[in-house]
């Protein structure tokens, strides 16, 4: 056997690269700008029955949707006249976060007041 020492394999010259320029093997990927829609509006609607005040439509519509007596008052009376009457305009999330509320402030008070969200059309 012969005792040689293993030589180290070549490598290859660097060459030093300027600031600011390229070497060549980097890849550069182009910025694509994204068109993003608007998210999807819904609006909450209360509906009518005969058995919930009208007081408590309205003290709900205040408490919920920060609408002032006066504005408050207006949709309890478009509710009880047409059947249905729309309390705000929002994002699904909260959409269904004042539904929510609504309908467990209805159940705690021993009220049948339905309320829905629906999208915005």
């Amino acid at each position: 056997m012969a005792t040689q020492i293993p030589s180290k394999p070549p490598v290859a010259p660097v060459k030093p690269v300027a600031p600011g320029s390229d070497d060549g093997g980097s890849v550069v990927m182009e910025r694509r700008t994204q068109k993003v829609q608007p998210p999807s509006l819904y609006q909450v609607v209360m509906l009518n029955d005969d058995f919930t005040p009208m007081e408590f439509v309205i003290v709900v519509i205040q408490e919920f949707f920060g609408k002032d007596r006066e504005a408050a008052t207006q949709i309890m009376l478009k509710i009880h006249l047409d059947g249905k009457g729309v309390c705000g305009v929002y994002s699904r999330d909260v959409a269904a976060t004042k539904v929510d509320q609504v309908m467990e402030a209805a159940q705690k008070s021993g009220h049948p007041l339905q309320c829905v969200s629906e999208p915005v059309e």
